[in-house]
């Protein structure tokens, strides 16, 4: 597996294009660029438009792992659940890249923003949101408050987003998802379900005119691995992880 699947129960890579202006509709157009991706991956088979309109090529989800891919209205997502190696991940974010600006007519000048973005869930049945307090701490003028007798934690969802450069169009992310409620709470009843960290490196706006979108987004993995490597994982992934092995 990949140097970060032991650290989650799943862990994943996406890839996220967004754009100024509304993508291409023609079912010809779109058609022809999911049949380009299940080309070089043809177990990318199954193919839908969800209720909101977003159309959508993945693998089976019985496998441990998953491609996917999903066209919005000016969103391009590429992602892969649990790769054996984040080079193949970036292979296939790549070549999505690569034919969007023949096949679905997106050049550079279009970006909005582009995302490399890691992922980690894990699987935990108890209140989110109060481990998650307890795993990462508070800060000293929030200790009062979870100290009160009687209280539960019901949404500590804590996230900072991180200009990395001084006109802040290049900015890191990180942020926690808790899927703990207050019915949850009140009952004492808590079923299985994921905490999710999301660490994303974003280029916000049009490229250079010399920039490809497949050089910037390897740009961008390279500096979210730095990032990851150098605070998230013991700061964050690790405290979470040995937090949940406890309960």
């Amino acid at each position: 597996m990949n140097a970060y699947s032991a650290l989650a129960d799943d862990c994943y890579s996406n890839m996220n294009l967004s754009t100024e202006m509304a993508l291409p509709t023609n079912r010809e157009t779109i058609l022809g660029f999911f049949e380009r991706l299940q080309k070089s991956y043809p177990t990318m088979r199954n193919f839908y438009t969800r209720d909101n309109g977003d159309l959508v090529l993945e693998e089976d989800k019985d496998q441990g792992h998953q491609r996917w891919l999903s066209i919005e209205a000016r969103r391009i997502n590429s992602g892969f659940v649990n790769p054996t190696d984040l080079d193949e991940a970036l292979e296939q974010h790549r070549l999505v890249l690569q034919q969007v600006p023949y096949m679905l007519s997106v050049s550079p000048l279009d970006c909005e923003a582009l995302d490399y973005m890691m992922g980690f869930d894990f699987t935990y049945s108890g209140n989110h949101d109060a481990l998650v307090a307890e795993a990462l701490g508070t800060s000293s003028a929030m200790d009062g408050l979870l100290e009160m007798p009687g209280t539960e934690v019901l949404s500590f969802e804590p996230s900072i987003t991180l200009g990395l450069e001084e006109s802040c169009r290049r900015q890191a992310r990180l942020m926690i998802e808790t899927r703990t409620n207050a019915y949850q709470v009140r009952r004492g009843d808590f079923p299985e379900e994921l905490i999710s960290v999301y660490f994303t490196v974003r280029q916000y706006g049009s490229l250079e005119a010399d920039a490809s979108f497949e050089e910037t987004l390897v740009s961008l993995r390279e500096q979210c691995e730095e990032l990851l490597d150098a605070f998230v994982i013991e700061q964050v992934l690790r405290p979470l992880a040995q937090a949940i092995s406890t309960k």
